[in-house]
């Protein structure tokens, strides 16, 4: 759904690094796997296409959030 979307935080050595994989537009989803020692990230169509893939070593990999979209109209704060 529009506004899936994942963070991976990365070791690469003497630091961490972030990355995110958004859904862009409506009928997108972004969905996760691991396989083989591999972290897969992958923004897919309705139908299943893959639109783009990140991937990252599962050993570096050192945080992965998954921040699902809300659905519906976003609520206003009250004052």
């Amino acid at each position: 759904m529009k506004g899936d979307r994942v963070e991976i935080v990365v070791d690469v050595g003497d630091a961490t690094r972030t990355y995110e994989v958004v859904a862009t537009k409506a009928g997108r989803r972004v969905e996760t796997a691991v396989r083989r020692g591999l972290v897969e990230v992958t923004e897919l169509t309705r139908s299943g296409a893959v639109v783009r893939t990140a991937r990252f070593m599962a050993s570096r990999v050192v945080a992965l959030v998954e921040h699902p979209a809300k659905e519906g109209k976003p609520t206003e704060p009250d004052d």
